[in-house]
């Protein structure tokens, strides 16, 4: 069959599309690879009357809302390749299938690159993390460090002040900071810390203490770890979706991209850690496009 649409991403942002679409009466397959990237974390926060939720569970419930819709399919695969097709887009997975779709919704979303330090990912999802508004709150008031490698370290440092004073800043042995910038940190009363990390140090996911490669040691209680983000997958490149500076697809209002037919959503358009709601919301946003779109096109049809 002829499906409307082929969404490439399991997350909110490729539910919420599939349920707006789902609902528009359109015929949708859902492509998961059932490879979260917060499959690490233990609550999602900032989703309105789903604040504290397990990721499982969020997935859970969003499958059970969208089985209501008969015309929306989810297969758990893996895409390997998209190309264009007289139809509008061939989509091959793993396991050999092949279906074609009118229209193409890219989410995707990103995967993380961590800075190569000792103990980060016995830590990772438990008491360190990457974004202050999704785990802030949970550690509020505590001793915190604070590692990036790239130029957003201190911008980083002032948001997450909101949360607690006791900040540790790390660059990692990197230039992430000004002269300037370090001045003003340390009069705020943070400390600075620019040798290399050589291991995260505590027990049971619960972070004791910044180790440096010159030995010194620094309690620490949780913190936050900037990575680096980039595309999980490269079909936006294949297609030829244009990219801005950061590396993310551009996109109109609606989720558009150069590519006619090519719609993307969520964390591939953005390529920064978005929470739930965000990416939901920019999956619905794109679906209102695509469905707007497809309407046009086969109006004159009937």
């Amino acid at each position: 069959m002829l499906y409307d649409c082929a969404i490439i991403g399991g997350g909110p942002a490729g539910l919420n599309a599939a349920l707006v679409l789902g609902r528009a009466r359109r015929q949708v397959i859902v492509y998961d690879s059932n490879q979260p990237r917060n499959a690490v974390t233990r609550e999602s926060h900032g989703f309105l009357t789903r604040d504290g939720i397990e990721p499982a569970e969020f997935r859970r419930l969003a499958h059970a809302d969208i089985a209501k819709y008969p015309t929306v399919r989810i297969q758990h695969a893996e895409v390997t390749m998209v190309n264009r097709s007289y139809a509008g887009f061939e989509v091959i997975t793993s396991y050999g299938e092949r279906i074609e779709a009118r229209k193409l919704i890219l989410a995707t979303g990103i995967k993380e690159i961590f800075p190569d330090i000792a103990g980060l990912s016995r830590f990772y999802g438990q008491s360190l993390f990457n974004c202050p508004y999704c785990d802030g709150w949970e550690l509020r008031d505590k001793r915190l460090v604070v590692v990036a490698e790239g130029p957003h370290l201190f911008h980083g440092s002032k948001i997450i002040s909101n949360w607690s004073r006791d900040l540790l800043i790390c660059t990692n042995g990197h230039r992430s900071l000004t002269p300037e910038q370090i001045r003003l940190l340390e009069y705020k009363g943070m400390r600075v810390m620019q040798q290399p990390i050589a291991a995260f140090e505590g027990t049971g996911g619960q972070l004791e203490q910044v180790v440096f490669a010159d030995g010194t040691r620094v309690p620490r209680d949780g913190g936050f770890v900037t990575p680096k983000w980039v595309h999980a997958a490269p079909f936006g490149e294949w297609l030829g979706c244009y990219k801005n500076e950061l590396g993310a697809i551009v996109t109109d209002g609606f989720g558009r991209t150069n590519v006619k037919g090519v719609y993307a959503a969520g964390d591939a358009s953005v390529i920064a850690p978005s929470q739930l709601i965000i990416a939901a919301a920019e999956g619905s946003r794109a679906a209102i496009g695509l469905n707007g779109d497809l309407t046009e096109e086969l109006f004159m049809q009937w």
